[in-house]
């Protein structure tokens, strides 16, 4: 890394970073940073670095570009700084972690970029979440995550996810997919995937973790098929079951404290099953006549 110079650089001399894993979309965030930027300005320079074929290449500071962008703003404060490519993907990725709010899938595409660049710096790694990870991917992983407060089993996990079809990557940014079955499902083949896409939208239904670890082992085993998963998201969840209580002392006047719940129980089961008899009998008399 050479010696950097600020300067006031064209918003449209500025190119997003490539392959930046970090989402920059109008949303209440971008409007409230626009906002703050209104009224107190841009406090701080962004980063770039010059690009070869002319411009500057953003490495820091995506997200208040669009924001004067979004105000009309023609150019903007940067420090201007010649870096390598590896060096630029350690900085931009560092620089973003710290944000409250950071997506699932832009952890997971971070924590690859830093990976590989880490790799070509001569570390070697292995970006699968194996028990054959080599010890410096296990070394990575772990100098990755004491950055951000985060295991290095963690950070695998996260690498993981970027296995999954991008329409199931969305539910899991979204939360509709929570984030360990996604790490179980990004073990399936690209088209168990999207036969599981299918079943998820055909049947409004989400796998828990449990059914992810089961198709996982099925997969692995080369048994999964849209059959298989169909039954296995179409199944009653625990969670789904519905149950009806009520209230002990309701009970006791007709049991006494002394009855055990299962004993309530068959009595009321035996109750209704006499009850459903006899209003059948009522019925079938009723149409006979």
């Amino acid at each position: 890394m050479t010696k950097e110079e600020i300067k006031m650089i064209k918003i449209q001399e500025l190119h997003p970073f490539t392959d930046h894993p970090y989402k920059v979309e109008d949303n209440e965030e971008m409007y409230a940073l626009r906002d703050s930027i209104y009224q107190c300005g841009s406090l701080s320079p962004i980063l770039v670095r010059p690009r070869s074929e002319g411009g500057y290449e953003v490495i820091s500071g995506h997200r208040r570009v669009r924001a004067l962008q979004l105000l009309k703003v023609d150019s903007i404060a940067a420090r201007v700084c010649d870096m390598s490519d590896e060096e630029a993907i350690l900085v931009m990725v560092d620089s973003n972690l710290h944000r409250e709010h950071i997506l699932p899938s832009e952890k997971a595409k971070a924590y690859k970029m830093k990976m590989d660049a880490m790799k070509r710096q001569g570390e070697r790694t292995d970006l699968t979440l194996s028990p054959m990870a080599t010890k410096s991917a296990i070394d990575s992983a772990a100098e990755i995550g004491s950055a951000v407060g985060e295991s290095r089993d963690q950070v695998f996990r996260y690498i993981r996810l970027n296995l999954l079809i991008p329409e199931l990557l969305d539910m899991v940014d979204e939360g509709r997919i929570a984030f360990r079955p996604a790490v179980e499902l990004s073990h399936l083949q690209e088209q168990e995937q999207y036969d599981l896409l299918t079943t998820i939208e055909s049947e409004d239904a989400t796998p828990s973790l449990s059914q992810a670890i089961r198709m996982k082992r099925l997969s692995q085993d080369g048994k999964l098929d849209m059959d298989t998963i169909f039954d296995i998201m179409t199944e009653e969840k625990p969670n789904q079951k519905e149950t009806v209580k009520i209230q002990r002392e309701k009970l006791d006047k007709y049991f006494g404290r002394n009855v055990s719940v299962t004993q309530i129980e068959a009595v009321i089961i035996r109750l209704l099953e006499q009850e459903r008899a006899r209003q059948i009998k009522k019925r079938s008399e009723r149409e006979d006549r």
